[in-house]
């Protein structure tokens, strides 16, 4: 289906929705649907997704290093720490999204980020054992984390290449297996 593919000012056929943007384009080529091992990045990215939720991800891509300066870059074990002193700074911060539901839920799952690891190893552990958004949003949701739900949740397993959604004809597109 190559109209869902996008011939870039500089001739490289790429998914649809990153269109002429060098910052989306960037973020598609060497990022999007890339294989995440790293703890820290996988939080963040689940984070992220959810402060998507009903925006742009153009957006969130575009604070994101705001994003990690006001959230300690991630790493879910200062997050944790985070108290109302903290969602108050947050909230007066204009160069994130100041929504204080979202700021809440990367606090609280920072502290189930924390429990997921100390039962599996890593998060890298059990996010790699999942194949079904909606499974591992249900699993995510009976744990506490908020902000998970399906569509998020699979946006980032597009994200972290745990799903192969390039479209075909994108240079970036792997091969599919064919259905047994």
């Amino acid at each position: 289906m190559t109209s869902r593919v996008h011939l870039g000012t500089d001739g490289i056929a790429r998914c649809f929705w990153c269109g002429d943007d060098p910052l989306y384009q960037r973020y598609h080529d060497e990022e999007w649907g890339s294989p995440v091992d790293d703890d820290n990045r996988l939080f963040e990215k689940i984070c992220l997704e959810g402060f998507q939720s009903g925006l742009s991800w153009l957006t969130i891509l575009r604070k994101r290093e705001d994003f990690r300066r006001a959230f300690r870059d991630f790493n879910f074990g200062k997050v944790a720490r985070f108290g109302a002193r903290d969602v108050a700074r947050l909230l007066k911060d204009a160069t994130i999204v100041r929504h204080r539901g979202k700021i809440e839920s990367t606090i609280n799952n920072a502290k189930r980020a924390i429990e997921l690891r100390r039962e599996f190893g890593s998060l890298a552990d059990y996010f790699r054992s999942w194949t079904d958004a909606k499974a591992l949003a249900r699993d995510l949701k009976k744990r506490g984390w908020t902000f998970v739900g399906p569509t998020t949740v699979h946006s980032f397993m597009q994200a972290t290449g745990m799903v192969n959604d390039h479209v075909p004809g994108c240079f970036r597109a792997k091969p599919r297996r064919a259905a047994r």
